[in-house]
């Protein structure tokens, strides 16, 4: 490990992070917020100050970045701009520091989990930086310093890799620089595209970006306390829906289209999965919000029988349910966003659906699991794993009575290599270890089973809202002080897919090249 390079690559970051900073104290002067000083001065001067700290240990060494110190760069920067994006809510006083980097993790990570039961009695500045960092960790931040800092050398495709998430790196470009700066400019257009329509279907300048912000980076936080529900909005909502959409598509099928290749969607089979996913799972959450299902079973407690009900009880007047049918139009409006939303880990929500019938909660957990496309700005497994693991077990089904039979996985009419076939399985058992860890671990701390399973799950796969304690309508404030903490490590895990975050615990990894 050559931890000069790596201090120096820090402590670009780290002097990086000043320029968002810089925009949201521009936003507490606008508004002319108090505590601006040590809100946002503190926070800069800290920041500054630990990046020009960490320069000084580079010593001015200018050196390529390698397999180690890119995988370092990587998994530490999280960490340290989790840390120095924590600052403005701890100088601002409105969080703790444990709470305070849960929150900024989750917005990096765009995982949209929330300490703050009321964010509409936040400052702007600190609305406004929350949905910043959902922005820059959404293309990544890596990535970002990849486009405007072309001197990383030989190690910025090793930057690359580790920090785009999923399996398809396709479009990379000779030039890794020349990649990221077209990455950048087709998330920008898709920023000011999305902003300009939200101001059309009425919302405030400060309210379009903050939810553009949220939603191409699929996070999830909101100005509103109810989230994209407050505005009670169709057109706002098919807007975030589109969009949402949009981001949760390998951002590498949209630079084919841009050179060109406008059939790239087409040709892609993780895409046309991921779409025909989206349309069956809200065709079938619709009809069970219409009350179509198996058994008449609500979100309530059954109701009580007449032999045990109270005397004078009767079937006429059984327990009122929590949860009562929608129509047609409500089923579909509440089940396309909600199905795009979880799908694409945004976490936005326009209805509680911890109170929605069993199924569509079985199916929402799914879907989380699951997640978008490789290569997008969303979490999960990924749509292409899923494709990947199916064929493979079906191959090997195959084997068990045709067992001279050889076939090729294909993806994409493209033959995959055979490395590929095993780190999916790795990845699959790395998730599932953690899931399972976590959850013992949130049981441990005192969270019911339900809660425990959810938030791990929502924080693993960046998605933001659980169930039960940790449901839409809820947040992660009453989660003890070491559980966002460990929640927060979760979610640096799922965003880097493992691998990034897991070779830092080799004790041989760390030694000297």
């Amino acid at each position: 490990m050559k931890y000069r390079v790596l201090f120096k690559m820090l402590g670009v970051l780290s002097v990086a992070l000043v320029v968002p900073m810089v925009l949201a104290l521009g936003i507490a002067l606008w508004y002319r917020e108090e505590n601006i000083p040590l809100t946002w001065g503190g926070s800069i001067a800290v920041t500054l100050g630990l990046g020009l700290l960490l320069l000084a240990l580079g010593r001015g060494l200018m050196a390529d970045i390698f397999e180690r110190e890119g995988l370092a760069l990587v998994s530490l920067g999280w960490l340290l701009a989790a840390f120095c994006g924590s600052l403005p809510f701890v100088f601002g006083g409105v969080a703790g520091p444990a709470a305070a980097y849960f929150e900024t993790m989750s917005g990096f990570t765009t995982t949209g989990a929330s300490v703050f039961g009321d964010v509409q009695s936040l400052p702007r500045s600190l609305l406004f930086w929350r949905a910043l960092t959902h922005w820059l960790g959404g293309l990544g931040i890596v990535v970002i310093l990849l486009a405007v800092l072309p001197w990383f050398g030989s190690g910025g495709k090793q930057l690359y890799r580790s920090e785009v998430p999923g399996l398809d790196k396709g479009g990379l470009r000779p030039r890794i620089h020349d990649t990221a700066i077209a990455l950048l400019k087709i998330y920008i257009a898709f920023t000011l595209a999305q902003s300009a329509l939200l101001l059309v279907a009425g919302m405030s300048l400060f309210d379009a970006v903050c939810h553009t912000f949220a939603t191409l980076a699929t996070g999830g936080f909101s100005t509103r306390n109810l989230s994209v529900g407050d505005y009670n909005s169709l057109a706002v909502e098919i807007i975030i829906t589109v969009f949402m959409a949009l981001a949760g598509i390998n951002f590498g099928v949209y630079y084919a289209m841009a050179r060109g290749d406008w059939r790239a969607p087409f040709k892609n089979s993780e895409v046309k999965a991921y779409l025909l996913m989206l349309a069956v799972a809200t065709g079938l959450i619709t009809l069970n919000l219409m009350g179509l299902q198996a058994a008449p079973v609500s979100g309530a407690q059954p109701a009580q029988s007449a032999s045990a009900a109270e005397p004078g009880a009767n079937d006429a007047d059984p327990t009122p349910p929590a949860w009562s049918p929608y129509t047609l139009p409500d089923a579909l409006r509440k089940a396309a966003f909600q199905v795009v939303s979880i799908t694409t880990t945004t976490g936005f929500s326009t209805d509680d659906f911890d109170q929605w019938p069993y199924f569509s909660r079985a199916l929402l957990v799914t879907l989380m699991l699951i997640g978008a496309c490789s290569g997008s700005t969303g979490g999960g497994t990924k749509v292409i794993r899923i494709l990947i693991l199916a064929r493979v077990v079906w191959l090997y089904l195959e084997r068990m009575f045709r067992p001279k039979t050889v076939r090729v996985v294909r993806v994409n009419d493209e033959p995959l290599p055979a490395e590929m076939l095993h780190i999916v399985p790795v990845f699959f058992a790395l998730h599932i270890g953690v899931l399972v860890v976590g959850t013992l671990f949130m049981s441990w701390l005192g969270l019911p089973f339900q809660s425990a399973l959810t938030s791990v799950i929502a924080c693993v796969n960046n998605i933001g809202p659980g169930l039960e304690l940790v449901g839409p309508m809820a947040n992660y404030a009453a989660i003890p002080d070491v559980g966002k903490i460990f929640l927060s490590l979760t979610m640096l895990m799922g965003r880097l897919e493992f691998f990034s975050v897991c070779v830092l615990l080799f004790p041989s990894f760390w030694r000297r090249a």
